[in-house]
């Protein structure tokens, strides 16, 4: 799979992913995104470049907003996207819908490769991928959140 291809799965809310008001808990919603991480690593060829240079990969934050709920036995889609990179951080989108395609959470995801050095440069990542980093400019949404989270960090 391409690392710009966008893909989903369909997932059913189980008695362990709710919270007292019976709907997904908020924690969950990150653990299936950070599940479907690992499978775009393996369907892109990244995970196999992760082992080979004995990298390990990090997630070096996450954006979500919630507008509606998920409820016990629904079943839903997580749909993710590659939309852009820099530097050293990979910016992935994520939704999550009714299979009807009513938005209920969306947000983002940064990531990247460390290695003993520290993190691997997207030049040096991409190049094991043996393909060239898209060139895309990121959505205002990251862009905005880069700058909210330098704030956040000084």
């Amino acid at each position: 799979m391409s690392i710009t291809e966008p893909f989903a799965r369909e997932f059913r809310v189980w008695p362990n992913d709710i919270d007292v008001n019976f709907h997904m808990n908020n924690g969950r919603y990150l653990t299936v995104a950070d599940l479907m991480i690992v499978e775009f690593f393996a369907r892109t060829g990244f995970l196999k470049a992760l082992i080979r240079n004995k990298w390990k990969p990090v997630l070096g934050g996450t954006i979500i907003t919630f507008r509606r709920q998920l409820k016990l036995g629904q079943k839903y889609r997580l749909r993710y996207c590659w939309t852009g990179g820099d530097a050293h951080w990979n910016y992935l989108s994520f939704q999550f819908t009714t299979l009807d395609g009513t938005l209920c959470a969306a947000g983002y995801s940064k990531g990247a490769a460390v290695s003993r050095d520290g993190l691997v440069t997207n030049d040096v990542s991409f190049q094991a991928l043996g393909v060239a980093q898209p060139k895309v400019t990121l959505p205002d949404a990251v862009t905005a959140w880069k700058e909210s989270e330098a704030k956040l960090m000084s």
